[in-house]
C-alpha cells in the first residue's frame, strides 16, 4: 500500500501565511509531523507521497526524505486534481488524506485493514461546510458531498482505494472539474454503482479536520489533555 498526503492548498480559511499542514499543534509539532509519524508506523505502507503546491519549498525543506508530487496548478485546482497527480504515479492500494486532518494513530489500522475501498466517517450532526455522506440500502456510501440532505455524518478526509478500483477512480478524477474535491469523483462512482465504498466508523477515536481557528483550538486542547494524562500515569 502507498500513502498520499494532499498538502498543495493555500488554506485560506485558517488565515495562515504558511501551508496549512505546517500549522503548529503542540510542542513545535505540526499537522504533517503527526500524519507522517502515524503513517510510518504502519508496516503495510511502502512510500509516502506529499502533493505540494503553495509555498512548496517550506514543506520540502522540512521533510526532505519524502517523495514529492508537484501540483503546479494548485491556485486554481482543488483536491481532485492534486490526488490525480499522485495516483498517476501509483499502481497499488492507496490510502490518502487531506493535509489538514489530525487523527489518532489507531484510525489508520481501521482503514488499512478494510477489505475493500473505504472512507472514514463519523455519525455526528454536520455543518454546511463539512463533507457529508449517506448510505445506500446495502450499507455502502451512496452520496458524498457538502450538499447531502439527511446526512448520516461527516466524511473525515481519510480514504482507501484498492487496486482493482484504482483505474476507474483515476479516470473519474480526470473528468471532474478543476475546482472539485476528490469526493466528487467518489460520489460519481458510488451513485452510478461503479464503486462499492465502505463507511468505516471512526468510533471513539479522535479525528478532526482543521478548517477554522476553533478546530485548531479543539485539537490543541485534546493534545494537552492527552499529554497530561500520559504524564500522570508515569508519575
Amino acid at each position: 500500500m502507498e500513502a498520499v498526503i494532499l498538502a498543495a492548498g493555500m488554506g485560506t480559511r485558517l488565515g495562515s501565511l504558511i501551508p496549512k499542514p505546517l500549522t503548529s499543534l503542540i510542542n513545535e509539532k505540526n499537522i504533517l509531523d503527526y500524519q507522517i509519524q502515524h503513517l510510518m508506523q504502519q508496516p503495510q505502507i511502502n512510500n509516502i507521497f506529499l502533493v505540494i503546491g503553495y509555498k512548496k519549498e517550506i514543506i520540502m525543506e522540512k521533510f526532505p526524505a519524502m517523495l514529492f508530487v508537484y501540483n503546479n496548478a494548485y491556485a486554481r485546482t482543488n483536491t481532485a486534481k492534486s490526488l490525480l497527480a499522485a495516483l498517476n504515479k501509483i499502481e497499488d492500494d492507496v490510502i490518502w488524506m487531506n493535509g489538514d486532518v489530525f487523527f489518532e494513530p489507531e484510525i489508520l489500522g481501521l482503514l488499512v485493514g478494510s477489505k475493500g475501498s473505504a472512507c472514514l466517517v463519523d455519525r455526528k450532526k454536520c455543518g454546511a461546510e463539512e463533507i457529508k455522506y449517506r448510505l445506500n440500502g446495502d450499507g455502502f456510501i451512496h452520496e458524498l458531498s457538502k450538499s447531502v440532505e439527511n446526512a448520516q455524518g461527516e466524511a473525515l478526509g481519510i480514504n482507501v482505494i484498492r487496486k482493482p478500483d484504482l483505474k476507474r477512480f483515476r479516470e473519474e478524477l480526470v473528468t471532474v472539474e478543476e475546482n472539485d474535491y476528490f469526493e466528487k469523483a467518489l460520489e460519481n462512482l458510488t451513485v452510478s454503482k461503479k464503486l462499492k465504498l465502505a463507511a468505516i466508523d471512526v468510533g471513539p477515536h479522535f479525528c478532526r479536520e482543521i478548517d477554522f481557528e476553533e478546530d485548531l483550538v479543539e485539537v490543541q486542547n485534546y493534545l494537552k489533555f492527552r499529554n497530561r494524562h500520559k504524564n500522570s500515569k508515569h508519575a
